[in-house]
């Protein structure tokens, strides 16, 4: 038996778990999350998707198969024709327009995470990439799962950041992370301990930055 993504949760299972329980999660799901905040995150996370695309240019360079140079063709396509244009549109309705997102300077937590991103996939491997990724990817699709698994998570008119929820619960974004999983499970299956080990620290240190991106939001810092 070969390794699979649950095996990189679990080594890094208390960076994970706070990652996916941050405290801005849980007031995002049970609404006491400042407006600030959130305005702030959906901020930066816009700038975070256009440095997710450039991810996914790398991706392409990097396939060594017609079928991985496909994947990253259609992830890059679809953050800049479709996600892109629903983030600039979720921004209006919380009053960011699209010519203040465009004037916007990088917060330190997304310089760091985005360029760690970038730099992991110039030095390493196409899975070295993915990896480094996985913690947006099929995170945010496990923390709308473990909100929706919380009693205390409120929906629909009761919570202001309900329609953030709907987006991760949604049936294209859980197909789009259960992709992922497999496409990460069938390589990891071939990797020895060592470069396990390797790639675990990937994981790692993408989580940590995932926290700290939470945390920029809760602490409006730049």
């Amino acid at each position: 038996m070969g390794y699979r993504f649950t095996d990189l949760t679990t080594a890094c299972h208390d960076d994970w778990r706070a990652y996916i329980e941050h405290d801005f999660v849980r007031q995002l799901g049970n609404a006491t999350l400042p407006e600030a905040s959130f305005r702030h995150y959906l901020k930066q996370d816009y700038l975070f998707l256009i440095h997710f695309a450039r991810a996914y240019a790398l991706a392409a360079y990097k396939s060594p198969t017609l079928a991985d140079l496909r994947q990253a063709h259609e992830g890059l396509k679809t953050i800049v024709d479709v996600e892109l244009g629903l983030h600039v549109g979720f921004c209006s309705e919380w009053g960011i327009s699209e010519e203040a997102l465009a004037e916007l300077q990088e917060a330190r937590a997304t310089m760091a995470y985005t360029r760690y991103v970038l730099d992991t996939g110039n030095r390493g491997d196409l899975l070295d990439l993915h990896v480094a990724l996985a913690p947006c990817l099929v995170g945010y699709g496990e923390i709308a799962n473990w909100l929706n698994a919380q009693s205390t998570t409120l929906r629909g008119t009761h919570n202001p950041f309900d329609a953030w929820i709907a987006m991760y619960e949604s049936e294209e974004f859980q197909a789009a992370m259960q992709a992922e999983l497999e496409w990460l499970d069938a390589r990891l299956a071939d990797v020895t301990p060592a470069r396990f080990n390797e790639l675990s620290k990937i994981f790692r240190d993408a989580t940590r930055l995932e926290i700290d991106f939470w945390q920029m939001g809760l602490d409006l810092s730049d």
